[in-house]
């Protein structure tokens, strides 16, 4: 960027020399732009879509806030804060969550700058001018569009309750916002997921690295759609259609449990749920049946623009351990971590059989081993718990972001990618529908699906419960889920919190009440909307 504005500012000057006194000097013409006019081919939306998805990875991998994760996990049912960035917290310190909050902040933008992005794309591909593409092309771009509408919407609904409905692109500034009834929200986001659910392609077989539509394996299919639209009909209470969705992924013929081993290290130790985890075996085109979404990453030096913002999930579960004198850096270990969360004790001690796969040492690390051979007094011995180790330098810990590059022994970047679903939680949200309907043979019998590839105990139909469920969530998604929002979702934040993670080294949850069931709306937001009321959430 230096030399480009060395070469253009001479330039620049000498054009004003020679065009100051003319008028027409002042005239733009716009000879590239992302606004909607430009949107008139395929690759126009190509383009487009593509910008979606980087916006989506700005939510799992901003690092200009290290903490932003945290914001996610501690101050729930499972884990508190280690080494603290500062913006997770007012999520367990909760007198602090105000109106004010960054975090709160970001979402709402976050959200709305996608929802507007995709609204362009919408309007545009239902424009009936639009002839340089057949209506099974527009209705493909439409249905990834509306997809990531509704995902957008479905956090909002998540985190905020009613917000503002915008169904068409913003041209100008406005100021007059009003929040939409849930209602009028939960019917957007129901119309766009079964559009995208009917319009969107198959996924390809595994190891293919495009879907059934041409394009590549990671984009949007029809059962990231119905995967979604199950989990959003649950926060709905609309429980048989949850249940109808779910069954469609699951019975699609296009998805499987992982049982067997696989991939870049099946002939080493290991067991197939470590599998799915690990570098280079997380994409349905390296084989891994179970997943309907990754997030791909690439690493930097081999594709530019490869990774999104440096992401943190490394730092963020993994321990460190290297800060113990006698301990180095290794690929075995996971890589550099800061442990700036810390699993409850609940998590590491009670939550597992000590059979469940899920707690494997594949899975779950909980012993450390001095490793450094310049330090022989100590090599091999196994590392002793004390004082504050516990906390963050040798917590344990889920094994999911394990991710070492030697190109980068310090840590700075995590190229590992990001699944965001996979057909284990989708059994979850099955069983979650059938227990709400009463169904609780059925709900035992999915359960038990996810149980049995675990080598865990079977449940019987009358231990289960929405509890058991949410429990059974932290077995198998710790690490992956998005717990605040299950848990406020499902309502359930302030009973667990209190129950399971009241009792922490430094005694962090402080002050949880029923409004942190949603966040506070943004105050800013507030502040601009000069034209109308933004309400705030209650409590606020």
């Amino acid at each position: 960027m230096k030399k480009l504005s060395y070469i253009l500012l001479p330039a620049f000057a000498m054009m004003m020399v020679f065009s100051s006194c003319k008028k027409s000097f002042l005239d733009e013409t716009v000879y590239s732009s992302y606004a909607p006019e430009t949107l008139k081919d395929p690759l126009g939306f190509e383009a487009s879509l593509a910008g979606l998805y980087n916006h989506l990875s700005q939510f799992y991998t901003t690092s200009d806030r290290q903490g932003w994760l945290n914001v996610w996990q501690v101050g729930t049912d499972i884990a508190y804060a280690g080494q603290q960035e500062g913006i997770e917290v007012p999520y367990y310190n909760y007198p602090s969550l105000v109106s004010t909050d960054a975090a709160a902040s970001f979402t709402w933008s976050w959200a709305y700058r996608m929802i507007n992005n995709a609204n362009i794309i919408i309007k545009n591909v239902e424009d009936p001018a639009l002839t340089s593409m057949t209506d099974v092309q527009k209705n493909a771009v439409n249905g990834e569009a509306r997809f990531f509408r509704a995902y957008a919407y479905n956090i909002l609904a998540t985190c905020f309750g009613k917000v503002p409905v915008v169904k068409e692109p913003l041209t100008a500034p406005k100021t007059d916002f009003v929040r939409a009834p849930l209602d009028e929200v939960n019917a957007l986001i129901e119309e766009d997921l079964l559009f995208a659910g009917t319009n969107l392609p198959d996924p390809g077989n595994p190891g293919s690295t495009t879907n059934a539509g041409g394009k590549p394996a990671a984009r949007a299919n029809k059962y990231m759609a119905k995967h979604l639209l199950a989990e959003a009909y649950l926060r709905m209470d609309k429980n048989d259609k949850a249940e109808q969705q779910a069954q469609e992924v699951i019975n699609s013929g296009f998805f499987t449990l992982t049982t067997t081993r696989f991939g870049t290290r099946a002939n080493q130790a290991g067991d197939p749920f470590a599998d799915m985890f690990i570098y280079g075996n997380q994409r349905r085109s390296q084989q891994n049946k179970e997943v309907i979404w990754t997030m791909e990453m690439e690493h930097p030096a081999a594709v530019i623009g490869g990774i999104t913002n440096n992401p943190q999930q490394r730092r963020v579960w993994n321990a460190a351990y290297y800060q113990i004198s006698g301990m180095k850096i290794t690929d075995s270990l996971g890589g550099r971590g800061l442990a700036r969360l810390r699993l409850n004790d609940w998590v590491i001690y009670g939550l597992y059989e000590d059979n469940d796969m899920r707690n494997s040492p594949y899975n779950f690390r909980r012993r450390y081993t001095y490793n450094d051979p310049g330090k022989p007094a100590t090599y091999g011995l196994p590392v002793p718990y004390t004082g504050f180790d516990t906390v963050f330098r040798i917590p344990p810990h889920t094994t999911k972001w394990y991710q070492f590059d030697p190109k980068d022994e310090f840590g700075f970047a995590m190229i590992k990618d990001i699944i965001l679903m996979r057909l284990g939680e989708t059994y979850l949200l099955l069983a979650e529908a059938q227990f709400k309907q009463g169904k609780l043979a059925e709900a035992a019998t999915t359960l038990n699906v996810i149980r049995g590839r675990a080598n865990a105990t079977p449940v019987v139909p009358g231990d289960v419960t929405l509890d058991y469920i949410l429990d059974e969530r932290a077995r198998e998604l710790v690490g992956e889920e998005n717990r605040r929002m299950t848990l406020m979702r499902t309502k359930t934040l302030v009973e667990r919190a209190k129950r399971l993670n009241a009792v922490s080294p430094v005694n962090q949850l402080n002050g949880i009440e029923d409004k942190h069931l949603l966040m506070p709306i943004p105050q800013s937001e507030i502040n601009l909307n000069k034209d109308a009321t933004l309400e705030q959430n209650t409590g606020y």
